[in-house]
């Protein structure tokens, strides 16, 4: 895993993000995830090496920043950030800890991580408030529910709006039936390549996940059958990645 938000952006590319991100601001949050897709020999020592970052962050109490990390039961490790700005990516929120620790030590710490995978690479997403359905309140860190289902709604352009219009539906059928399966809207944002909307769903475990599911289905019905028909006639292309998040291995500075 490199330097978290050490990225370098052209003065075309800030402008474009900026203006996004201001007309965005009132109801998405963006979030800065690095992914590693860590090789499947190697997983068990990047979550050791993981652990490490994490104690060492807490150790020296590391400023500025604070992440959570979910992966795929394919190997996808994200480390995902909430962000309030583009600005904050020009930050080298790491001096602090590469200078408390030994330039040294910090560094054979991402060496470590550099030799658990062969792809990684840095984006932004937005949770975007319109479109998630969590009547009673909308976060992202579900306690006890470290589950997850993702499923990825692959978009043209040009369907785009159509889309965002059915998922609107969506969430007002949901809100109108009562729905206990709750979940959450993302939509991508820079260093995306192609358009998509990403809903979330937490549970305790895979059945747990089922059993929702099934409830859910029959509480909407045909309603519900017809609108996902109409929704899928927007989608380019469907897929979907289950996995966990790692409470162990977040962080939050301390005051």
């Amino acid at each position: 895993m490199k330097t978290l938000k050490k990225t370098l952006f052209t003065s075309l590319a800030l402008t474009l993000i900026t203006f996004t991100a201001t007309a965005q601001k009132e109801k998405n949050q963006a979030y800065y995830v690095h992914e590693d897709q860590v090789k499947p020999n190697m997983i068990q020592e990047y979550d050791q090496v993981s652990k490490d970052f994490t104690e060492a962050s807490k150790k020296h109490n590391l400023q500025d920043l604070s992440w959570q990390v979910a992966s795929t039961d394919t190997g996808r490790y994200f480390n995902i950030s909430p962000i309030e700005n583009m600005a904050e990516l020009d930050k080298n929120v790491m001096a602090p800890l590469s200078e408390k620790m030994g330039e040294e030590a910090f560094v054979n710490l991402f060496k470590r991580f550099n030799e658990c995978y062969d792809k990684h690479g840095d984006y932004i997403i937005y949770l975007n408030k319109e479109l998630t359905y969590m009547p009673e309140g909308i976060n992202p860190i579900t306690e006890g529910q470290n589950y997850r289902k993702w499923h990825f709604l692959h978009v043209a352009p040009g369907n785009i709006q159509n889309l965002k219009g059915k998922l609107k539906e969506l969430k007002a059928l949901y809100t109108s039936k009562g729905s206990k399966e709750y979940y959450r809207i993302y939509h991508n944002g820079f260093g995306n390549m192609g358009d998509y909307y990403l809903a979330v769903i937490s549970a305790v475990d895979a059945e747990d996940y089922a059993k929702k599911s099934k409830e859910n289905e029959a509480l909407l019905g045909e309603e519900g059958k017809k609108l996902f028909d109409e929704v899928f006639k927007y989608v380019l292309k469907y897929e979907t990645e289950t996995g966990r998040m790692h409470p162990e291995l977040a962080y939050t500075p301390s005051n």
